[in-house]
């Protein structure tokens, strides 16, 4: 169980991409788009999307992350997503569970800029002491290789 004593970890990534904010909204809210565009994720499956009380569009699914270990080890960790629309084209926030306690919250801001999109992601994680340092040195080097990827992906529509 996470430590109350402790903050969670938190951070921002930016990002311009030369894309419009809907194409990168279009491309970001759907949940499939995430496999490769985070290194870790290699599957999504059980897809279920509705409504909150709110009338917000909700993504609820399961994302298996591949960890490599030694070698041909590796590790498939299932994680469990749940995907928001709080400001349609414009902000999703994406609250993630993982087994061993490890919770993320991570608010995507869309932003329009000459020549395309500015994307800000502000992650916030939480994880048991034995775990902390990982999850936190995993959680930048994702944002990091995301926004990379979403950079590339972008300009190549």
């Amino acid at each position: 169980m996470p430590d109350a004593r402790r903050p969670p970890v938190a951070f921002e990534t930016t990002c311009v991409v030369a894309a419009s904010p809907d194409e990168v909204y279009q491309h970001l809210s759907d949940p499939f788009s995430y496999v490769g565009l985070s290194p870790l994720i290699v599957a999504v499956r059980d897809v279920r999307t509705g409504h909150d009380a709110r009338g917000r569009a909700v993504a609820r699914y399961l994302a298996v992350e591949r960890f490599r270990l030694v070698g041909p080890v590796r590790w498939d960790n299932p994680i469990r997503v749940r995907m928001v629309a709080t400001r349609p084209g414009a902000q999703l926030v994406s609250d993630v569970r993982s087994p061993g306690w490890v919770s993320l919250r991570a608010v995507v801001d869309l932003a329009a800029e000459a020549g395309g999109t500015r994307v800000r992601e502000g992650v916030t994680a939480d994880a048991p002491a034995p775990l902390r340092r990982f999850v936190a040195a995993k959680a930048r080097e994702v944002a990091a290789f995301r926004a990379a990827e979403l950079t590339r992906r972008m300009a190549a529509r």
